[in-house]
């Protein structure tokens, strides 16, 4: 399957109201790289005010659910930097301190 249509896919499941169910339903179980992007990408908007619950539901879908998870943690973790975690989780996290300096310098900008 292509990127496109796979993006595509999510464009459509985007327009629809969110069920709250696997989001694997959605957007493909995350087998092949673009189905896995496409279902972190699907999460990470969903949940984009609130990344733990993001991390918690591409966690739990039926697919490829640690690539899905990363995948979505690190979109969320992007748009938010090290504060959208709990402080528990973000002492566990490795390189954090290279994460703070890489997003303090774009977190400036926003």
């Amino acid at each position: 399957m292509s990127v496109v249509a796979v993006l595509e896919r999510l464009v459509a499941a985007l327009a629809r109201p969110d069920d709250g169910l696997d989001a694997c339903l959605a957007t493909g179980e995350g087998w092949i790289a673009e189905e896995a992007l496409a279902t972190g990408l699907y999460c990470a908007i969903r949940h984009a005010d609130d990344p733990v619950r993001c991390l918690v539901r591409a966690a739990r879908t039926s697919g490829d659910s640690d690539s899905i998870a990363a995948l979505a943690g690190a979109f969320v973790g992007a748009a938010h930097g090290l504060a959208a975690w709990p402080t528990d989780w973000v002492a566990r996290i490795e390189y954090a301190d290279q994460l703070a300096a890489l997003t303090s310098g774009a977190h400036r900008r926003n």
